[in-house]
């Protein structure tokens, strides 16, 4: 698994929670321009190159994926 965060324009969050796949539900945070949001994520690393193009797609931009050491359930 990896982590992925980006910020999306807040017209297009839900196009892009209905693409991301996730462990529970993604995180979404305001930021200061409101018509933006941050979203962050744990998804398979098998996933992410070909999802990565999509939600570029979508209107995501600054788009982070970072590797995990652990993950507690």
């Amino acid at each position: 698994k990896v982590g992925l965060k980006m910020n999306v324009p807040q017209k297009q969050l839900q196009a892009v929670v209905d693409c991301l796949p996730s462990e529970r539900s993604p995180t979404i945070a305001s930021l200061a321009n409101q018509e933006w949001v941050a979203v962050e994520t744990v998804i398979g690393e098998a996933v992410v190159r070909e999802l990565i193009p999509k939600l570029k797609s979508l209107g995501a931009e600054g788009i982070v994926e970072y590797p995990l050491n652990k993950i507690v359930h």
